[in-house]
């Protein structure tokens, strides 16, 4: 798969105290330890119950992981495993010798459990819906899995990135509610010495690691969801290295000892637009919305250039799928036809209302998150100036969710590595109206559903890429979301290691994927 790789770096810094989150003392002087501030603090650190599963995680490892082009290399297994023929039928060989941190032996039936136990409907996994194809899982001897399939999923070998636990730590407990939740056991590069939930995970190397120690041997990670805490902090001298909106890390320009960090992602912004709503409920309202949202602007502004227009949930990153006739012109114009032709007509106030029912569409943003906030303060504009009433409310994910059907909401997501993952359970209506994270705009389109069962089920790639281009077209015709903008992450990094490697980023980027994909190859600059 080909992949455009974007890497800005930008030499920058500060000369402010260096001391730690605890109050004393420099941070990682001799390069072995570093101490990164994170927006977003995990639930839990459970594979099965859904952390971490496009791998990078730190403390497990996959059957498979990725490299910096996002090309799957194995980990766990000898080898990237392939399917059968006709699709159905998935073999993965475990590599011999590997053990968990705690010197047990990596065994197929840890795999075995590992899967068995995500499509357990009693588990409450967020990640079970990527594997509704495996009927299965079997272990024929101590180093063989083996995935029987209901039907064909060319994806499942993405989704193999997933860690593997060992199945001896969850005898006689609930997986839910494990204490290997909090505190597990893996085979990664590093393990959990200590979470303070609400403050702090701290890691230690693995010193009997496969592929040798890591270099950095302490990993401080400080959960500061609030974007301005983070940049005040880090300017402090608390941190090594952090994400931070882009006017926020661009302060840091010209500053001697740090670096600015500017990696490509599929990481969307967008806004979901409620279905059901009398106003929304309408294609050609949610279409005319789409149009007249000025994108470029939008990255001109609130990310400082830092980012691509979106239209869809596949990035344009993603060469292999991203159909660059699937977009949206600026054209308030053609937005404002469109509403007049849906009925929604503009009064002598310059506000638009049908059969005395005024036009209405409330924002709603997670409260700490600054660039959601300005983003929907800038949609907003737009969408007032057609003549609808949008205001913008600070709120919470929980809130956001309880509202979906009567408010449109600024959501994140994406991912590159296949768009089956990204835009199935986002847009499917079998997904309308399941609890979490999952089609939350309800929306549901015949044609969309077509073409993504048809990519999800071909084993043929020019079929998949004919499917997804189809599925493009279908969307943007009947749009169900304002996609706005492809984030560039950005973060702000000490310059004290070498080995940092530019990948495109998935939505998820905290400790997990971000800049320090590969803490573990990092070594301390001499």
């Amino acid at each position: 798969m080909r992949r455009r790789l974007i890497s800005v770096v930008v030499v920058v810094g500060l000369a402010a105290a260096c001391t730690s989150p605890d109050g004393g003392g420099a941070t990682g002087g001799d390069g072995q330890s570093i101490v990164i501030a994170a927006g977003s603090e995990p639930e839990n650190l459970n594979p099965i119950l859904g952390y971490a599963p496009d791998g990078a995680s730190k403390v497990f490892d996959g059957l498979v992981s990725r490299d910096a082009e996002l090309r799957l290399v194995p980990v766990l297994a000898e080898e990237v495993p392939t399917a059968s023929a006709d699709g159905l039928t998935w073999t993965a060989k475990l590599r011999a010798g590997t053990t968990f941190s705690d010197g047990t032996a990596l065994t197929a039936e840890d795999v075995v459990f590992t899967y068995r136990s995500v499509l357990d409907p009693k588990s409450n996994s967020t990640v079970a819906s990527r594997f509704d194809a495996v009927a299965e899982v079997s272990a024929p001897d101590e180093r063989t899995v083996v995935f029987r399939l209901s039907y064909p999923y060319v994806p499942l070998v993405q989704h193999l990135t997933l860690g593997i636990v060992p199945r001896k730590a969850f005898d006689g407990v609930d997986v839910n509610s494990a204490p290997f939740n909090t505190a597990p056991i893996g085979t990664g590069p590093y393990t959990v010495s200590e979470w303070r939930k609400g403050d702090r995970l701290v890691l230690k190397a693995n010193e009997g690691y496969r592929d040798g120690p890591p270099a950095i041997k302490t990993v401080t990670v400080v959960f500061v969801p609030d974007d301005n805490a983070r940049a005040t902090r880090m300017a402090a001298g608390e941190f090594d290295g952090t994400v931070l909106p882009p006017k926020l890390a661009k302060s840091y320009t010209g500053k001697p000892g740090y670096r600015i960090v500017q990696n490509p992602s599929a990481d969307y912004r967008g806004l979901g637009i409620p279905s059901d709503l009398p106003l929304t409920s309408d294609p050609k309202v949610r279409r005319a919305i789409n149009l007249g949202l000025d994108r470029q602007a939008m990255i001109d502004t609130v990310l400082a250039g830092a980012g691509k227009p979106a239209a869809t949930p596949i990035s344009p990153y993603v060469d292999q799928w991203y159909d660059p006739a699937a977009s949206f012109e600026y054209d308030t114009a053609e937005a404002e036809r469109l509403l007049d032709e849906a009925g929604w007509r503009r009064g002598a106030d310059g506000k638009r209302s049908r059969d005395g029912q005024a036009a209405r569409l409330p924002i709603l943003y997670p409260a700490p998150d600054v660039l959601r906030k300005e983003l929907a303060l800038a949609a907003a504009s737009d969408i007032a100036k057609l003549g609808i009433d949008a205001p913008v409310e600070a709120t919470t994910f929980e809130l956001m969710l309880q509202r979906q059907k009567e408010a449109a909401s600024m959501w994140g997501g994406g991912e590159p590595y296949d768009p089956d993952t990204t835009a199935y359970t986002l847009l499917h209506s079998r997904y309308a109206g399941q609890p979490g994270y999952v089609n939350m705009t309800l929306y549901r389109n015949p044609a969309v559903d077509t073409a993504l069962d048809t990519a999800r089920r071909s084993l043929d790639p020019s079929a998949r890429k004919q499917a997804y281009s189809d599925f493009q077209k279908a969307y943007v015709a009947d749009p169900g979301w304002a996609f706005l903008v492809f984030l560039d992450h950005t973060y702000v990094l000490r310059d004290k290691w070498d080995g940092q490697a530019a990948q495109v980023e998935p939505h998820d980027h905290g400790l997990v994927h971000a800049v320090w994909w590969n803490l573990e190859r990092w070594t301390p600059k001499s």
